[in-house]
């Protein structure tokens, strides 16, 4: 009976969806493109903006052409520098703080998923002040414009500048949850592939993995339209092309600019096709554990495609096929296969674990109570997982 209801309200979204007032993010692109975010800033009449990003970010010194064309264009700035990976609440309030105080006009987010999460969320908080950041919780609590945002993504892999949706964490409660509206697409995005080259191995391993996943989730849902279909076979085809040679060589411009447009593309289209149990999953790792949201995604991917069965045998061999790993004589369930094992291959050659290290057993029942409820009814996953099989796969992960 809950199946039946899940499957009613993803079907009414579906229809929804082709109402809503999207928009996408306009883009500078290209190597170098960073250098002319202060003019487009400029050419708004904006005059004061609150930078979002995090520590590392500032130490490597990826802001400093930024904030160098800022100060050359006369346009006030304050930096907040200490977002942390899965963007905490006290974050958000004490991004929101400055950026009341110091009677900034808009908002820059500089770096990987978090900061942009972070200052999507501070966006929010402005846009609704009444309202406190568990209250805008799930679907459509915002409803109004935020201050104009200005992404700038120094990994490829979340896609959060293209996306509806950002992700905060309660470390509180260690409830980790997505706000969703779409007055939080971002008004602009920079993919500017420069700002990628000092990744290290690990991390582009991770957030290359993340945008497959986006990708893959995406194709096998049950929400996609013809371009949402269309940017997930590019983006399967551009990861398997080009994610393990940024990995090996992180040098590599035509590799980085790859996988930084393959972002981008899995960004887009799964904020229209949704994700699935894959994400459910790694947000609770990410709320328990503080685990990378990417790793989480990678490692969790093969063991969820391989539990959904035959439900996903179909899709999955379309991007078999695509990715030139069949034979003609195959079937699907072959060529499903052949795909999942695929992702091991990759998650193999990049020193990706296979299971996660760490997960508690006396955590697991909540962890199950929440990824069931992040899943549930709104994720138009190919197979809706009971408890007893969020248990199941929990089990399946941990070492």
């Amino acid at each position: 009976m809950y199946r039946l209801y899940a499957r009613s309200v993803q079907k009414g979204l579906k229809a929804g969806m082709n109402y809503l007032p999207w928009r996408e993010p306009e883009l500078l692109v290209g190597p170098g493109s960073l250098e002319g975010l202060a003019g487009k800033v400029k050419s708004l009449g904006i005059h004061s903006v609150l930078i979002i990003t995090d520590r590392d970010i500032a130490k490597l010194g990826l802001l400093d052409v930024m904030l160098v064309g800022l100060d050359s264009l006369g346009i006030k700035y304050l930096v907040y520098d200490q977002t942390v990976a899965n963007p905490t609440i006290v974050n958000i309030e004490e991004a929101r703080g400055l950026y009341v105080a110091n009677e900034c006009e808009a908002l820059i987010a500089f770096g990987g998923g978090s900061p942009i999460d972070c200052a999507k969320a501070v966006g929010a908080r402005i846009a609704r002040p009444e309202k406190q950041i568990p209250e805008l919780k799930g679907l459509f609590h915002v409803r109004k414009q935020i201050p104009t945002l200005f992404t700038v993504p120094t990994t490829a892999g979340t896609g959060s500048e293209a996306t509806l949706a950002a992700v905060v964490t309660n470390s509180e409660t260690l409830e980790k949850y997505a706000i969703n509206d779409t007055s939080l697409i971002p008004h602009y995005a920079v993919l500017d592939p420069l700002l990628t080259m000092k990744l290290p191995p690990a991390i582009t391993a991770a957030t290359g993995m993340d945008a497959l996943t986006h990708a893959v989730e995406a194709y096998i849902g049950n929400s996609n339209t013809y371009e949402t279909r269309k940017d997930c076979r590019e983006v399967v085809q551009l990861v398997f092309a080009n994610l393990y040679e940024a990995y090996r060589n992180g040098d590599n411009l035509t590799a980085r600019t790859n996988m930084q447009w393959a972002s981008y593309l899995a960004g887009k289209a799964f904020t229209r096709a949704y994700v699935g149990n894959v994400h459910a999953i790694a947000h609770t790792l990410g709320g328990f554990y503080s685990m990378p949201h990417g790793l989480a995604n990678a490692i969790i991917l093969p063991h969820v495609l391989e539990y959904y069965g035959k439900s996903v045998y179909d899709p999955l061999s379309e991007l078999a096929d695509l990715i030139g790993i069949t034979s003609h004589s195959d079937t699907r369930q072959m060529k499903a296969e052949k795909f999942i094992e695929e992702i091991r291959a990759l998650n193999h050659a990049m020193n990706i674990p296979e299971q996660v290290d760490g997960i508690m057993v006396e955590d697991i029942p909540l962890m199950v109570k929440r990824a069931f409820a992040d899943a549930n009814p709104l994720y138009p996953v190919p197979k809706i997982l009971s408890k007893r099989e969020f248990t199941e796969l929990y089990e399946v992960i941990r070492v």
